[in-house]
C-alpha cells in the first residue's frame, strides 16, 4: 500500500528555520508597529528625518522583518534538516555560558557608573576570556571596539552616551 505523503511534497522543509523566522517576524512586528510609535517620542520640529530618535529602531525593525521573511521562505524551500551545515546548535561548556551572562550583567550594570567605553572594555575582555583567544593582538580589539562604537554613537549619530566617569 502506498501513501500519499511524500517527503519532497512537504510544505515545510526545515521546521527550525520556519519557527525561528516566525519568532523573529513577531518580534520585529512588535518593535515596528507597537514599541517605536508608542514609546519613542519624536520632537515636534525636526530639521532632518535622520535626526529622529525613531530612525535607527525603524531601520533595525525593518531589517529584522525582511530577514525573518527570508528565513521563513528558506525554511519552506530548502531542506537543511539532513545535512550538517554548521547551523545546528551544540551545547558548549556551562562556564562559557556563565561568563557570557556575566559580561552582559557587567555591561548593563556598569554602563551608567563607568561609562560606555570602560563598561564595554570590561565586557569585551570577559567575552574574549569566555571564548579563548589564542593570539595576543586580538585583545587590543577589546579597547578598539568599544571606543569606535562609542565614537560612532556620540559623534556620528548624536546619541548622548555616558563616555567616562570623570
Amino acid at each position: 500500500m502506498t501513501t500519499s505523503f511524500n517527503k519532497r511534497g512537504r510544505m515545510i522543509r526545515d521546521p527550525g528555520d520556519v519557527l525561528s523566522g516566525c519568532v523573529l517576524l513577531v518580534a520585529s512586528a512588535f518593535l515596528l508597529f507597537y514599541l517605536v510609535p508608542n514609546h519613542i517620542s519624536e520632537p515636534p520640529i525636526l530639521q532632518n528625518p535622520m535626526m529622529s530618535p525613531r530612525w535607527l529602531p525603524r531601520i533595525v525593525g525593518g531589517l529584522m522583518l525582511g530577514f525573518s521573511l527570508l528565513l521563513i521562505v528558506q525554511g519552506l524551500l530548502v531542506d537543511n534538516t539532513g545535512k550538517e551545515d554548521g547551523r545546528r546548535i551544540g551545547k558548549g561548556p556551562k562556564l562559557r555560558f556563565a561568563m557570557m551572562v556575566v559580561a552582559l550583567i557587567v555591561y548593563v550594570g556598569l554602563f551608567e557608573a563607568l561609562g560606555a567605553v570602560i563598561a564595554g572594555i570590561l565586557a569585551t575582555l570577559i567575552l574574549f576570556a569566555a571564548h579563548p583567544v589564542r593570539t595576543w593582538w586580538v585583545y587590543s580589539l577589546a579597547v578598539v571596539f568599544p571606543v569606535a562604537v562609542a565614537y560612532i554613537f556620540v559623534k556620528v549619530m548624536n546619541v548622548p552616551l555616558p563616555l567616562m566617569p570623570f
